[in-house]
């Protein structure tokens, strides 16, 4: 929930899209359900605010028809959904499929999406199927299964159990219209250097 809803999802490494093994998935959803419904739109100097405004008024104009299209191709809105002048409500799409809006566009405000997989093969497939690649997170109990696994996702970086996180002593950046090059450790020190070749024979 943290990993979603920070800063009102505004973030390039909030987490966008959550795919969910079959086997779990509606105990998932209906403690995704849980957790967000205690989430507290309001003034953002209020310490019990958990969600505050979107950056821009467009911002709320963009999200709210991310939703509203998603929904209209059959995504479930599960909970929120409304908007409110710059704020947009905590809100849980699930049964989002690959052809919908809010799957294949970054959804900066405070929506989770979730689709249901089945397999890690299915799973891989879905997380790869983005024109972005920044960063993932990829959780379970099995430890090997997911070094394993973290050679097949397609971005700048994977987190294992953990939620997708920026620190200055590990290379930062992105693939495919995520960006390229990096940013922050000893590797992002060095992009902005010029290197200079001298050959003595």
């Amino acid at each position: 929930v943290i990993s979603r809803f920070l800063n009102a999802g505004q973030s390039c490494i909030a987490a966008k899209r959550f795919i969910v093994d079959s086997v779990v998935y509606d105990e998932f959803i209906d403690k995704m359900l849980i957790e967000i419904k205690k989430l507290k739109s309001g003034d953002p100097m209020d310490e019990s605010t958990s969600i505050g405004p979107l950056a821009k008024i467009e911002f709320v104009d963009e999200i709210s028809e991310l939703v509203d299209n998603s929904v209209t191709q059959g995504a479930r809105l599960l909970y929120g959904g409304k908007r409110d002048g710059s704020y947009y409500s905590p809100t849980l799409l699930v049964d989002v499929k690959e052809n919908m809006d809010v799957f294949k566009k970054e959804t900066f405000g405070p929506v989770m999406c979730i689709s249901k997989c089945e397999g890690e093969d299915h799973a891989i497939d879905l997380a790869n199927n983005s024109v972005y690649g920044l960063s993932a997170s990829l959780w379970t109990s099995d430890k090997d299964k997911a070094l394993k696994l973290s050679q097949k996702i397609n971005s700048g970086a994977v987190f294992i159990n953990d939620m997708s996180k920026s620190d200055p002593r590990l290379p930062f950046g992105g693939i495919n219209k995520s960006g390229y090059g990096r940013e922050l450790s000893e590797l992002g020190l060095k992009e902005f250097l010029n290197i200079k070749t001298v050959v003595l024979k």
